[in-house]
Formats: structure tokens, sequence, C-alpha cells
């Protein structure tokens, strides 16, 4: 954001939601409020990248199909070292339970803790650190009343746009397509959608390719949103909410078989989707 602040091809807004969309066949138009105040904004094209509540797809009117899970996620950030009374562990875990699952993430100076929260309680109440600390305790036996930074309850959905194309207008990332986060494969998805439809708008607007081109990056990310990333979150969800030993048993058939590892890895590390989007034509 600083590197672009002062460049001449880009402008800043904060502050500024759009509240409209339109376009014509050489050009979109935004409709912004700023200051109590309506602003108009054009350009030869629109990409959304405003998350999951974006007000571009909004505002285009492109429905957002899929669901909302029942349960919520409790996200519990954590100075304490893990590492310190679990060995052998990773940057990123998750543990299997049909009661309770969660997992363990660790970033720069924390932990995020990450649980399932299927309790008949107010969001309030979920919460609260004496919850949030309920619900640790699970984590190591014998240990308790850990440190708490913050605590983040969310819910989880599994949506994606009905298109991610409308005219001059895009969507990409949050804004075109949601899913419950095991896995990691939101953002990494989302990287690959702008990466995907950067290259095809650098190569019209330089005349170097058809219009028609667009309609690729919709043909290609939207399916492989749905043949992907919806289907394996929705599968990593399953693998957790139950006993283990199922999908224990499939991990190390796999890894019995170099030719399954890596076919399972090119899968997991979305690479296998990069490859299934070319073959979409």
């Amino acid at each position: 954001m600083i590197r672009y602040r002062d460049h001449p091809n880009f402008e800043l807004h904060f502050n500024s939601p759009v509240v409209g969309v339109s376009q014509d066949a050489s050009s979109v138009e935004i409709t912004i409020g700023r200051n109590g105040s309506s602003e108009r904004c054009s350009g030869r094209y629109l990409i959304g990248a405003d998350g999951a509540s974006s007000r571009v797809r909004r505002a285009l009117g492109i429905e957002f199909e899929g669901f909302t899970w029942p349960d919520r996620l409790l996200v519990v950030s954590t100075p304490f070292d893990f590492h310190s009374v679990i060995p052998g562990l990773t940057a990123v875990n998750y543990v299997a339970d049909p009661e309770r699952w969660y997992f363990l993430l660790q970033i720069p100076g924390l932990w995020r803790v990450m649980f399932l929260v299927n309790e008949d309680a107010s969001d309030e109440c979920v919460q609260t650190r004496e919850f949030a600390q309920s619900l640790m305790t699970g984590v190591v036996p014998g240990i308790s009343n850990y440190p708490i930074d913050h605590i983040t309850l969310y819910k989880v959905h599994q949506r994606v746009a009905k298109t991610f194309r409308q005219g001059r207008a895009f969507l990409i990332g949050d804004a075109a397509h949601i899913n419950n986060p095991l896995g990691g494969m939101g953002m990494n998805s989302g990287i690959h959608d702008a990466m995907n439809l950067a290259a095809r708008l650098t190569a019209v607007w330089h005349s170097k390719a058809p219009d028609t081109e667009l309609d690729r990056f919709d043909k290609q990310r939207r399916l492989v949103t749905l043949e992907y990333v919806q289907n394996y979150t929705i599968q990593n969800k399953k693998n957790l909410e139950s006993s283990g030993d199922e999908f224990r048993q499939s991990l190390q058939a796999i890894t019995a078989d170099p030719m399954r590892t890596r076919e399972y890895l090119l899968r997991v590390s979305m690479i296998a989707s990069l490859r299934r989007a070319e073959e979409l034509g």
C-alpha cells in the first residue's frame, strides 16, 4: 500500500464504500459514498476484491450461491509456547475429534488455536475469556489459564458467486468464493484468481488478445473453485469431525505408494487445480 501511495497510476481511497455500479460497452462506473455524499469514478474495468460481504458483488446483483454451516469457529490467539510441551509439533496441526476438533496454527509471535463451537450459547458467551479458557484446557492435559491476546468468533460459509464476470466487472478472492479454512485453500485460491485475471486483462488491454479471453477467467476459476476448493474443504471438515481412524488409514495408504503420494501433494498444494484450469480452456 505504501509502495503505491505516491504512484501516478494509483489512487488510494479509504472509508469510501461502493454503493452502485453501472457499465456500458466501453467503460464501468462506480458510485462511492464519502463524507456523507456520493462520488462517481469510472474506468475500463472493475475488479471486486472486497471480501465476503462484497459491495461490488451486491451492486452487480450477482447471487452468492451455497450455504452456511450451523457451527461456529472460535479462534484463540496466545503467545504460549506449545513447542515446549508438545513434541514434534509443526507450524500447522489438525486434531480430529467427533465431539470438538481443533487446529493449531503458528504465526509470528503467536499461536492461533481454532475450535469448533456447537454449543447452544450466545455469541457473547462463547467469546468470553472464561469460555475460551475452558476450550484451551483440552489442548494439553494439565495446562490451564493460558495467556490470551484476543478471541475471534465467526460463522463459516461455503459459497460461490454465480458468475465471476459480468461485463467489465470481475470478482476475485472472498468476493467470488468463501469456504471453511481447513486446508488453507481460501487465500491461495484468491491469489490464483488474481494472477489468472491480471494476465488476461493485460493481454486484452494491450490488444494482444480479444475480449473473449476474459471469459476464460470466469470459466476456469469458477469451475476450479467448485471442483477443488469447495469439495476438498468440505471433505477436510468431515475428516476432522470423525474419529480420525479412517482418515489416518487413508493417509498411511497414500504414503505407502509414491505415485499416490505425488498426486495427493499436487492436489493439496493446489498445483493440480491450476492444471485442471488449463484443461477447462
